[in-house]
């Protein structure tokens, strides 16, 4: 797995997360709609963990810098 998240999509994807997380503990999201954002917010979290998006690499997306 080559890395194509950079540090701006990283920051956005952990805000995203973030923002499912307290959503979800101020009871404003609940039931399934709960459910299918917490797995979104998890496989958000992944993604930034590993620096690899699956999508990004079928799409042909790129965010990371290069090394010369």
């Amino acid at each position: 797995m080559k890395k194509n998240v950079g540090n701006a999509d990283k920051l956005v994807r952990i805000l995203i997360a973030l923002a499912i997380v307290v959503l979800y503990y101020t009871n404003i999201i609940t039931g399934m709609l709960a459910i299918v954002l917490m797995a979104v917010g998890i496989v958000l979290l992944l993604t930034v963990l590993f620096n690899f998006c699956p999508l990004y690499s079928i799409l042909g997306i790129k965010t990371c810098k290069t090394p010369k």
